[in-house]
């Protein structure tokens, strides 16, 4: 009877399985990694849209002290330091535009927080942790009564203009109203920074 003779093992086997256990924990690190990743994106996103919802909180605010009977258009014909509101907001153009490069934080810090003679109202922080900041500007050149020469107005067709002058065309009625613009700033929880601007008119 033949003797095989045993071959002295090479740990080839042992090689090949330490490869693919290395292989298999950098797939594992990098499929974590991506799904920490995309929750932290997700959480961001979740974060900047509470914010742009407590924006419309501002808008709102706002809106309700414009459109209060007691505010009349003797009280917006001067500064409310009070309710964040300038009669003059457009004699200064700061809006962020392509044009000079100014971001909405140089737009906040440049006109809001040091130009205006009127601070911006800051509510109350919401259930998520928003803190909403509000200005409202007449966009007037100058304090006082509204005028066509230093106000941005609605069309007046009370007096006959701003409609069609073509045979037979409907003619409208309107009051001669001013327009404002309510820039809301929302600071939130991880940094997060929501700015919503509005044009109203009354």
């Amino acid at each position: 009877m033949q003797h095989l003779k045993s071959q002295p093992q090479r740990g080839v086997v042992l090689i090949i399985a330490l490869i693919v256990l290395v292989a298999m924990t950098l797939a594992s690190l990098a499929l974590i990694r991506s799904v920490d990743t995309n929750s932290l994106i997700a959480g961001n996103l979740s974060f900047q849209q509470s914010a742009m919802h407590s924006g419309d909180i501002g808008i709102e605010t706002a809106v309700a002290w414009l459109s209060d009977p007691g505010t009349t258009e003797t009280i917006l014909q001067t500064d409310q330091a009070d309710q964040g509101y300038a009669a003059n907001g457009g004699s200064v153009d700061l809006a962020p535009g392509a044009a000079d490069n100014l971001s909405w934080d140089k737009y906040w810090s440049r006109y809001v927080t040091t130009t205006r003679g009127s601070p911006p109202v800051v509510l109350p922080a919401d259930a998520s942790g928003n803190t909403v900041s509000y200005i409202i500007d007449r966009l007037c050149s100058g304090a006082g009564q509204k005028s066509r020469s230093n106000c941005v107005l609605s069309p007046n067709t009370v007096a006959g203009t701003g409609n069609s002058n073509a045979a037979n065309s409907p003619q409208f009625n309107a009051l001669m109203s001013v327009y404002y613009r309510i820039t809301v700033r929302v600071d939130g929880p991880r940094n997060t920074v929501s700015y919503v601007q509005s044009t109203v008119y009354q």
